[in-house]
């Protein structure tokens, strides 16, 4: 289920003003998503590769940090087949291709990068002349609740709606309903800690809403500070492989509420 039109564009239009002063704990952490969101959208951005070796668990592809690749990526490896043309006219319309598994990039050098293979069951090894990919399609996944380890005890339960409409802005992700995301974290007992410490329990809750992995966004405090740390968690190892991590934006507690409706900015 995805976000509607009219409420990602009227929450994406929220992540992009200034954020007033004394915003509640909510709209800060939307205002700083928006300063990360840029990084999430550039590793997630279509990459084509090719296999060129393998040497034990690890598998390398012919992209650089030149071209777009990243350490934390998931590329799909997958391996082309025989043409296929229209049953009519005969014209080539191209190849079938066979999925072998998934290859997440660990280390960039200057030509070329080195990857974790993930194979597929009862699929072949991997071989040279092999092709990797990010997708062009859409990059579906899911929001988490929010985890406040800062212990801010702010209502935060419109965080979730709110990356979601930056990350469906942006037309690279296809964000599932926070909405349904909730009632299946509160119908099966999962809570957000299980995400990051039992990778099994990440990957079974990816395969039920059928996502590439899940965007989850923690609030933590260090010597004073509070910051938002925003980790995708791999649908496929349930393990993390991006993490942004900025200073919450700060605010004047003076602000009064903009609507009536609105709760207090102090969340």
């Amino acid at each position: 289920m995805r976000l509607t039109a009219g409420l990602a564009v009227g929450l994406a239009v929220l992540l992009t003003v200034a954020v007033p002063a004394g915003a509640g704990i909510a709209d800060r952490v939307a205002a700083t998503f928006a300063l990360m969101a840029g990084d999430f959208v550039k590793a997630f951005q279509p990459v084509e590769a090719v296999v060129v070796s393998l040497e034990g668990p690890e598998i390398f592809l012919d992209v650089s940090a030149e071209n777009g690749a990243q350490v934390g990526q998931e590329y799909v490896v997958f391996r082309k087949g025989d043409a296929f043309s229209h049953p009519l006219t005969g014209r080539p319309l191209g190849r079938y291709e066979q999925v072998l598994g998934h290859a997440q990039v660990v280390r960039l050098y200057p030509k070329f990068a080195a990857a974790v293979y993930l194979p597929l069951p009862e699929t072949p090894r991997p071989r040279a002349t092999d092709g990797a990919r990010i997708t062009r399609a859409r990059v579906r996944v899911a929001v988490t609740p929010m985890l406040d380890l800062a212990a801010t005890h702010a209502d935060v339960r419109r965080v979730p709606f709110m990356l979601a409409a930056a990350l469906e802005g942006s037309k690279r992700f296809q964000v599932v309903d926070p909405l349904a995301v909730s009632d299946m974290f509160a119908s099966t007992g999962l809570s957000v800690q299980e995400m990051l410490a039992r990778p099994e329990r990440a990957t079974r809750a990816a395969r039920n809403l059928e996502v590439s992995g899940w965007i989850l966004p923690m609030l933590l405090e260090r010597r004073g500070v509070t910051y938002l740390d925003v980790t995708y968690i791999s649908a496929i190892t349930g393990t993390a492989l991006i993490s942004r991590r900025l200073p919450l934006v700060t605010a004047s507690s003076a602000e009064e509420q903009r609507f009536p409706w609105e709760p207090r900015p102090e969340d």
